[in-house]
């Protein structure tokens, strides 16, 4: 390790230097030293997968059949049985590899992320880009990505109890350190997959990938088994429970054959056959893949899911809890107004563009030359940590835009940072924190030590004694306090942020830079007001989620006026407003009672989110909360759906996250949130068709066997459903497209599963009409023609019954004519395919024994058609007439 060597050795034995690599450098390196990964658990080949989908008892139980029947009737029908199989085990592959790609893209789209020096400037890349020899910037709320050691640092502090076990944050150092220290002693080491508390430095990678100290750690869990989600594990219990009542049914069909006298072998046959068609095994394998698909599908609307039971609880959201800065607005701040020696400047410009003019009483003007003006812009650029930057689309910023906006306000004055920081280099800081509402930076400036200050100014004017007119520092009278805050108090109500600018000089030469170093004495320059627009499509999003019966509420560090004049722009402005201040004295029960009528919650820090998630998860809500700062966290891990800001984020925000919005937009949550609902009712369709079939099938066989004591199909045939129908439709059902109507409805409740009494309805009375229909078909035609052209004529109406009950599934409530017929392609493909297959069955003369069917004629194929028909018109009907009938609205309520 590197612990015990002095920085200048390991730049050295490394070929680095402390201003980072090159890029070509980095890129020669990654083949020597490998992606900066952990060795992820293994992933299953494509032969595992493929031969995964034989590992079943009832697939074991069905060769051993084959096996029998080859014995008794010869190889041939028995082959087509293995064919069958070997079929269906093919459909299932391609499914799950299908799911398998999916997550890999979605693993790919949340790639983390790190700041490193290359070629001179600061750059984000992926964290698995990362080589030893990189030069790392670390600042409050970043995940650390590999292990480093510190070349330059201030106040930091780093989270290491994920490594370490170690509660507290841990003070950094540069020094060297004896050899043998203790992991948890190595203080002037940052290690992978800590995250930073406090403070910013820069790292020189040491080691990464597995090589870390994370990595050997990791090596040793790498096949810990992975908890199943809530939705999962009931679906599980669903498929066991079905095993044993389709077990049931099969003993009960055993009985009848034998009483009724039919041939063993082909009872045993039978009743394996309708097993393996009827047990829903697949079913589990078939809900992750829709979630896995679902989840597919909200990345592309820059939603990505971290968790699977993020997808499960969407659906069910009653609140979301988000924030202002670049979710609900545009998060691309800009100066229009300092307020300075008792008059107004306005900013001209665009966003990030550093063309701009200063203009005072409709006049422009050099901002350089007014001295107010001069110190308000020296402070907002040298207490600040944000770099304009060229980006794709013309200057850009790297850092917070609030400090970018300020940049980019003196870049307009002819001002740049690092001019300013070689004439005045920092040489300590107090970094911003939300609890503290400021940021400090103490500075050496011709022979004298300065401090500079921006933050709220109602965190700024008690610790000021002092302010600044015309060049001038004059005693901070209470006329004077009143004529800022009334200045303050306007901008707000034009929607601006407003930041204080204040300086001290001659600051005492003090070992420690704190509060106490300047509170009292700082001089106040002026006032900064920014406004960051709202963005076009948040008043149309809320509006949405209000007719879906969702609350919204805005939670913002800004000031009551402030978010009081963007709450009413952007459709918030029916509730009520309260502050962190009103927070602070309310304890939970008064909270908890007062939640429900606030729309926006001004001027809070992070802790209060906590308690707000709390307060409305307390009244029985379902909570998203958004956030992207360190202090974040534990509200996102208490929400019942986290969302971190995918831009802004920080990686601790990120990892505390259910969700992340990989475009920090709000209009991104709402989608997610009707994609939610949406993959929750395509499961409940999957669910509705598997059960139907399963029990309908069942039911034929039964009602066969008991009156006419022959089955109504043979144990090829029922496979062979069980193929055309049952693996070829589950998956494009799961694959609807949101009808359009998910947010005019209330959220479901949490307490309601996939199954609820109105769908048991509708199962028991698909099944049924299956059952029956095509039962009666089979009676007619038995007492009309001979047993196999009967079981051909059943076996058409029932495949033909379960292709349009399909189309009737993909909604409780609306008519396919609704929907449109093809709008699920991949579902009316996968009829045209299983129409296709049916046709070759009953069409090709070589399968006719072993499928015991015959060819048909046109007018046996309308008898055929009756059954699925008739359910058809009575669904189309029933949904025209009462579409809410089988609703879980109607059943839940």
């Amino acid at each position: 390790m590197s612990y015990h060597k002095r920085v200048e050795d390991l730049l050295i034995e490394l070929s680095a230097d402390r201003k980072g690599l090159t890029e070509k450098d980095a890129i020669a390196r990654t083949g020597q030293y490998g992606f900066n990964v952990l060795d992820s658990r293994d992933r299953p080949t494509p032969l595992s997968i493929f031969f995964r989908q034989f590992l079943n008892p009832l697939v074991y139980i069905l060769v051993v059949a084959a096996s029998i029947k080859a014995y008794v009737k010869g190889p041939f029908d028995a082959l087509v049985i293995v064919g069958v199989l070997l079929f269906m085990a093919i459909i299932g592959f391609i499914q799950e590899m299908r799911a398998e790609s999916a997550m890999a893209s979605l693993l790919k789209l949340a790639a983390p992320k790190a700041k490193v020096l290359r070629d001179g400037a600061v750059k984000i890349i992926e964290t698995r880009a990362i080589v030893p020899g990189d030069v790392i910037v670390l600042e409050a709320g970043d995940k650390v990505a590999a292990d480093a050691r510190i070349l330059e640092l201030s106040s930091l502090k780093v989270n290491e109890s994920s490594l370490t076990g170690e509660s507290l944050p841990v003070d950094k150092k540069i020094e060297v350190l004896l050899q043998n220290t203790p992991l948890a002693e190595r203080k002037n080491m940052v290690f992978m997959g800590t995250s930073v508390a406090y403070g910013r430095g820069l790292a020189l990678v040491i080691e990464t990938g597995m090589k870390t100290e994370i990595g050997r750690i990791a090596g040793a869990v790498r096949n810990i088994h992975k908890e199943k989600t809530s939705l999962q594990k009931s679906i599980d219990s669903l498929g066991h429970s079905l095993i044993w009542v389709v077990l049931g049914a099969c003993l009960i069909l055993v009985a009848l054959g034998l009483w009724k006298g039919m041939d063993r072998t082909e009872v045993f046959m039978m009743a394996v056959a309708a097993a393996v068609a009827a047990i829903p095994e697949s079913l589990p394998a078939v809900v992750t893949i829709v979630l896995a698909l679902g989840m597919q599908r909200m990345a592309r609307y820059n939603a990505i899911i971290r968790k699977l039971m993020a997808v499960e609880t969407l659906g069910s959201t009653t609140v979301i809890c988000s924030d202002k800065t670049g979710t609900l607005t545009l998060n691309q701040m800009t100066v229009r107004r300092i307020y300075t020696d008792g008059q107004w400047t306005d900013v001209g410009g665009q966003g990030y563009d550093t063309a701009g003019e200063f203009i005072r009483e409709g006049k422009s003007f050099a901002a350089t030359k007014d001295p107010s003006l001069r110190q308000v812009i020296r402070t907002a650029l040298l207490c600040n940590d944000a770099f304009l930057t060229k980006g794709e689309k013309g200057p850009d910023i790297l850092g917070d835009p609030t400090e970018g906006a300020l940049v980019v306000m003196a870049a307009k004055a002819g001002m740049d940072r690092k001019s300013a920081e070689e004439l005045s280099p920092r040489l300590n800081e107090i970094p911003f924190q939300s609890e503290k509402q400021y940021m400090a930076t103490l500075h050496h400036d011709s022979g004298r030590q300065v401090v500079r200050l921006k933050g709220s100014l109602e965190k700024i004017l008690p610790m000021a004694g002092f302010y600044l007119d015309k060049g001038v520092i004059q005693p901070l009278t209470t006329e004077i306090r009143q004529q800022f805050l009334a200045s303050a108090d306007q901008m707000a109500h034009q929607a601006m942020r407003v930041l204080a600018m204040a300086y001290m000089e001659d600051a005492p030469e003090e070992s420690a830079f704190t509060e106490g170093s300047f509170s009292g004495h700082l001089v106040l320059a002026g006032l900064c007001g920014m406004i960051d627009p709202h963005r076009a499509e948040a008043k149309r999003s809320i509006a949405l989620c209000h007719g879906g019966g969702i609350k919204v509420i805005m939670a913002t560090g800004d000031n009551k006026v402030t978010a009081s004049a963007i709450a009413k722009a952007i459709g918030l402005e029916d509730g009520e407003v309260l502050t962190g201040r009103d927070l602070e004295g309310m304890n939970d029960a008064d909270l908890e009672r007062r939640v429900e009528g606030v729309s926006v919650f001004a001027r809070i820090e992070p802790l209060h989110k906590l308690r707000i998630v709390n307060a409305f998860k307390s009244r029985g809500h379902v909570v998203a909360m958004t956030g992207d700062g360190v202090n974040d966290a534990p509200a996102l891990e208490a929400a019942d759906i986290g969302i971190a800001m995918g831009i802004t984020g920080t990686d601790v925000a990120k990892e505390a996250s259910d969700m992340v919005l990989a475009d920090d937009n709000f209009a991104s949550i709402v989608t997610a949130v009707e994609e939610g609902r949406a993959i929750f009712n395509r499961l409940r369709n999957v669910l509705l068709f598997m059960l139907t079939t399963c029990f309908g099938e069942l039911l034929v066989l039964l009602l066969s066997v008991f009156f006419i004591g022959h089955a109504a199909l043979i144990p090829l045939q029922i496979l062979w459903i069980n193929l055309v129908t049952g693996a070829l439709m589950a998956i494009p059902l799961g694959l609807e497209p949101r009808v359009g109507d998910e947010l005019k409805y209330p959220p479901r409740s949490s307490r309601v599963g996939l199954l609820f009494p109105g769908m048991v309805l509708r199962v028991l009375f698909l099944s049924s009409m299956l059952g029956v229909g095509s039962f009666l078909v089979f009676a007619w035609a038995y007492r009309h023609y001979e047993i196999h052209e009967a079981r051909t004529m059943a076996f058409c109406a029932i495949v033909i019954f379960e292709w349009l009950v399909a189309f009737n599934a993909r909604s409780d409530q609306h008519t396919i004519f609704r929907l449109g017929f093809f709008k699920n392609r991949p579902l009316f493909l996968a009829v045209m395919m299983g129409v296709m297959l049916q046709m070759i069955v009953i069409y090709v003369p070589f399968l006719h024994d072993p499928f015991d069917t015959v060819a048909l004629k046109p007018w046996e194929w309308g008898i055929a058609l009756l059954p699925g028909l008739a359910i058809f018109l009575i669904e189309t009907l029933r949904k025209l007439i009462v579409p809410t009938l089988f609703h879980y609205k109607k059943w839940t309520a």
